[in-house]
C-alpha cells in the first residue's frame, strides 16, 4: 500500500510551485491557449521554450528502453530502472500513481514479412518503419495516446488525435495477417525488421490486461471481414455527407452564411454542407446561439435546406462552468462530471469557454443524458437539417499535461483516467450519434457526426478527419498515407482538410488540394480564423474553374462512392485502399502510399 503523508504532499506542492514560478515569473495567469501556453493579465502570452538536450544526455536516453534493466555488479542480480515508477512529473504537473507502477506488454513477430502497416494516427508513411535496431528510421517507438497536438510535425511517431492498436502484415509468402491489441491506455510499439526472417514488434501499455486478437486472413478481404466481426461495421452515411463541405473558423453571422451560400449558387459550384465553428454559440456554451450574430437560426437552416443544403454546428465535450448555463446546471445537479483524483470534486480544466467541466462519457447514463440534449425541444434553434461536429474530444485540456487530462482523475465508477483515456473520443461521438437518431425517433434519418478523436470501432459512429493540418505541400503530401493508415484501421469515412487548417495556401496549392480532396472519402475545406478567406472564388476565376471542375468530378462519381460505402458497411473492406489490398500477390506495390485505389476500380495519384 502507498500512504500519502502531509509532508510528501507539501513537498510535491512546493515542487510544483517552484516550476510554476520559474515558468511564469510573477505574471498573473488569466487563461490558456490551444497550445497549452498561458495567457497573462497584462495581455501577453507565454512564449514557447525550446528544450535543449545535451548530446550525451540524448545518447543516453536513446539507449534506455521502456523496460530496460541493468546489471548490478555487486550481487549479479538485475536492477530495474525505477525513475517515475511511484510518482511522475511533467513540467508543473504530477501523476500521483496511487496504485504504483503498472504495465502489460508482449513481443509479437511477423515471420517472413518485411511489410507491416497500421497503428494510426501518425503523420508518417502507411508502412511502419523501424524504431529500434541497426536500421532504425525513428528514435522513438510509435506512441498511441490521443492528444490535441498543436501544429503537429511530419514523419514522426508522436501521438496524435486518435488511435487504432491494429497491425496488418502483408507478405507474398505468408499472405495477410493482423494483430489487434485491445487496450485503451497509453501504449508504445517498437518495430524492428529482421530482413528475410521477418519483423519483430514490442508492445507495452501503461495499464489494463493482456487482450490480444489474432486475425489469420489469409487475404485482405478475409482479414477485414474478421476485423469487422470484432469491432463493428461501418455505418452507411447519408448521401449528402459524401459531397463537398465548406467550413471556416468562423463564418461571422447569418449574413455571412447567406453570402457564402449564394456565391456557391451563383458560380454553380457544387457543395452540400455549410459549417459553423465555436463562435456561433453564446460564449462557447454548446447547444446555444449568439443571439446578435445568429438571431434566427431556424430560418437560416430552412433557407439552405430549401435549396438542398445542410448545416453542421460544433458541439465539444467541455462544458462552461456557469451556474446560469442550463447544461452545466443540470449536469452538476445530476453528478455527471469527471472527478478530480480524490473522486470527490468535479474536475476543473481550461478549454475554449475558460473554466470547464468534462462529462463522463464512460458512463452509460451520462451518454443517455447527452443524447437527450439533441432533442429539438432541448437544442433550441436546431432542425432536421442540422448535424454535428465533435472536436476537442481527446480530451483537450489547455492547462493539463500535454494539453490533456491528468491520468489520476476518476470517472464516476472511481476508475482512473489512465485506464480509459483513448476511449473518451469514441464514446463522445457514440453518444452524439445516438442523440441525432433519438431526436428523429421512428424516422429513417441517418446521423452525421464528425469527430477528431477515435479508437477501434469508430467506423460505427461517423466520420473522422486528420485534425489541424497546415497549408503546405508537405501536409498535402502526407495526407494520402495518413488517410490510408486510417483505412488500414478500418476507418473509411476519413479526410484531411482541403487547403490546410493553419496558414494561407496560394492558388496552386489550394487547387491541387481541392483536386486531391475530391478523391478522399470525407471532402471538406476548412481554415483557421487567422487565415485569409479561401472560398474557391477568392483565388480568381481561372483557379476557381479548375477547383470547380474537381468538385464536379466528385459529384459525377457520387453513385460510385455511395455504392462503395454500402459494400464497406457489409464486408468491412476499406473504401480507400492501399495497392496491396487489391493486388496482395505483387510485392513491388506494398510500399506505395502516394497512390491508392477508391474501391477496386478507381486509381488515384494526387499531384
Amino acid at each position: 500500500p502507498v500512504v500519502e503523508t502531509d509532508t510528501a504532499n507539501e513537498i510535491a506542492d512546493a515542487d510544483a510551485d517552484s516550476v510554476h514560478a520559474d515558468r511564469h515569473g510573477d505574471k498573473e495567469i488569466v487563461g490558456y491557449w490551444e497550445d497549452g501556453l498561458a495567457i497573462y493579465a497584462d495581455g501577453t502570452r507565454e512564449e514557447k521554450r525550446e528544450e535543449i538536450i545535451d548530446e550525451h544526455e540524448a545518447a543516453a536516453a536513446e539507449q534506455r528502453k521502456l523496460m530496460e534493466v541493468e546489471s548490478d555488479t555487486d550481487n549479479g542480480e538485475f536492477k530495474w530502472d525505477t525513475e517515475g515508477m511511484w510518482e511522475e512529473k511533467f513540467k508543473e504537473h504530477s501523476d500521483s500513481k496511487p496504485y504504483g507502477p503498472m504495465s502489460v506488454g508482449a513481443d509479437i513477430s511477423f515471420p517472413s514479412s518485411s511489410h507491416i502497416f497500421g497503428l494510426p494516427e501518425h503523420a508518417s508513411s502507411a508502412q511502419l518503419k523501424d524504431t529500434t535496431g541497426a536500421n532504425a528510421h525513428y528514435r522513438e517507438p510509435y506512441r498511441l495516446y490521443n492528444l490535441d497536438v498543436f501544429e503537429y510535425e511530419l514523419d514522426e511517431t508522436m501521438a496524435l488525435y486518435g488511435e487504432v492498436p491494429l497491425i496488418v502484415s502483408q507478405s507474398e509468402t505468408s499472405g495477410t495477417v493482423g494483430v489487434f491489441w485491445f487496450n485503451p491506455s497509453e501504449t508504445f510499439v517498437d518495430v524492428e525488421s529482421k530482413g528475410t526472417a521477418g519483423t519483430n514488434t514490442h508492445w507495452i501499455s501503461e495499464s489494463g490486461v493482456f487482450d490480444l486478437f489474432l486475425l489469420p486472413g489469409p487475404n485482405p478481404r478475409s482479414l477485414y471481414e474478421q476485423y469487422a466481426r470484432l469491432t463493428g461495421r461501418l455505418s452507411l452515411p447519408p448521401m449528402f455527407s459524401l459531397g463537398y463541405h465548406q467550413c471556416r473558423w468562423n463564418y461571422r453571422d447569418e449574413d455571412d452564411v447567406y453570402q457564402v451560400h449564394e456565391k456557391f449558387e451563383e458560380l454553380d459550384y457544387p457543395y452540400d454542407v455549410l459549417w459553423l465553428d465555436i463562435e456561433h454559440t453564446d460564449g462557447k456554451r454548446y447547444f446555444t446561439w449568439d443571439q446578435h450574430l445568429f438571431p434566427d437560426p431556424m430560418t437560416m437552416q430552412k433557407k439552405l435546406s430549401d435549396q438542398g443544403r445542410k448545416m453542421v454546428t460544433i458541439v465539444d465535450p467541455h462544458i462552461k462552468r456557469d451556474a446560469n448555463y442550463y447544461i452545466h446546471k443540470e449536469a452538476t445537479a445530476k453528478g455527471l462530471y469527471i472527478k478530480d483524483k480524490t473522486g470527490e470534486k468535479d474536475y476543473d480544466g481550461w478549454c475554449w469557454p475558460g473554466s470547464s467541466s468534462y462529462l463522463d462519457f464512460t458512463s452509460a447514463h451520462v451518454r443517455d443524458w447527452w443524447a437527450e440534449q439533441f432533442a429539438y425541444n432541448r437544442y433550441i434553434g436546431s432542425t432536421t437539417s442540422l448535424y454535428t461536429w465533435n472536436d476537442m474530444n481527446e480530451p483537450s485540456v489547455f492547462n493539463g499535461p500535454e494539453v490533456s487530462m491528468q491520468k489520476d482523475l476518476r470517472n464516476l465508477n472511481g476508475v482512473e483516467h489512465r485506464e480509459w483515456h483513448n476511449l473518451y473520443g469514441i464514446l463522445f461521438q457514440k453518444a452524439t450519434a445516438e442523440g441525432l437518431v433519438k431526436r428523429n425517433e421512428g424516422e429513417n434519418i441517418r446521423p452525421f457526426v464528425l469527430s477528431r478523436s477515435f479508437f477501434a470501432g469508430s467506423q460505427r459512429y461517423g466520420a473522422i478527419w486528420t485534425g489541424d493540418n497546415e497549408s503546405s505541400w508537405g501536409h498535402l503530401e502526407v495526407a494520402a498515407p495518413m488517410l490510408l493508415s486510417l483505412n488500414i484501421g478500418a476507418l473509411s469515412f476519413v479526410g484531411a482538410d482541403v487547403g490546410g487548417f493553419f496558414g494561407n495556401p496560394d492558388a496552386e496549392l489550394m487547387t491541387r488540394w481541392m483536386q486531391a480532396g475530391a478523391y478522399q472519402p470525407f471532402f471538406r475545406g476548412h481554415a483557421h480564423h487567422d487565415a485569409k478567406r479561401r472560398e474557391p472564388w477568392m483565388f480568381g476565376d481561372e483557379w476557381m474553374v479548375k477547383m470547380r471542375r474537381a468538385a464536379m468530378a466528385r459529384y459525377a462519381l457520387l453513385p460510385y462512392w455511395y455504392t462503395l460505402f454500402q459494400e464497406a458497411s457489409v464486408s468491412g473492406m476499406p473504401v480507400m485502399r492501399t495497392m496491396w489490398m487489391e493486388y496482395p500477390e505483387i510485392g513491388e506495390l506494398y510500399h506505395l502510399d502516394d497512390q491508392y485505389l477508391i474501391g477496386s476500380n478507381l486509381l488515384v495519384k494526387p499531384v
